[in-house]
């Protein structure tokens, strides 16, 4: 995942700017391999349930014995792609009113085009929602990677299609998810609308 610093929110006299960075999600390439495959000595996890086998140089690759599905992934040594900490449970988010930043922001925007933007640590980030599946979770190939343990690995996918609105599907997430403080599983996002995933506030924006 790419930053690009964009620009600063001016604060007032004697307070500090916010720093807004558009993320830019090139995407991350997963090794996949079929049930019956010889991919070599490894750890690998279900592409369904993340469930982990581990083989030896030789071995096949069988049938997930928690799920049955056939499809695996490589796991990495250095960042487990499945992400195996546990989601922490939270209160239900309740709504609230637009923060002050979002029309400044607005402004702001690089290009014509669709984006959620949250507000975290002070720092401000903007993620481009592009034609397609967007994937928002705690999992490292998520297209848009909220760290945070109140967020699922996989918690929801959003659908860009003109000319219609975007949509949210929660991806079957722990805490759910909510549009404008309503439990949603599928459902419309609109220009302005908040999305509520885990601990963080994002606003949908179409520029």
């Amino acid at each position: 995942m790419t930053s690009i610093q964009l620009a600063s929110l001016p604060g007032g006299a004697g307070k500090e700017t916010t720093p807004i960075t558009v993320i830019a999600s090139p995407g991350i390439s997963v090794e996949s391999f079929d049930a019956g495959a010889i991919p070599g000595s490894g750890t690998y996890f279900c592409a369904i349930c993340s469930s982990q086998l581990s083989l030896r140089e030789n071995d096949r690759l069988p049938e997930c014995p928690r799920c049955g599905a056939s499809e695996f992934h490589r796991d990495s040594i250095f960042a487990p792609m499945q992400e195996h900490g546990q989601t922490a449970e939270i209160a239900i988010p309740a709504p609230a009113s637009h923060p002050g930043w979002l029309a400044r922001v607005r402004l702001l925007l690089p290009e014509p085009g669709r984006y959620v933007a949250c507000r975290d640590a002070g720092e401000i980030q903007i993620f481009p929602i592009p034609l397609g599946w967007t994937r928002i979770g705690r999992s490292t190939a998520a297209d848009i990677r909220l760290d945070d343990p109140s967020v699922s690995r996989r918690h929801a996918l959003i659908v860009s299609e003109l000319p219609d609105t975007l949509r949210v599907l929660d991806d079957r997430s722990l805490n759910g998810v909510f549009v404008n403080g309503e439990l949603t599983e599928w459902g419309r996002l609109e220009d302005g609308d908040e999305l509520s995933i885990g601990r963080f506030r994002l606003f949908a924006l179409e520029h």
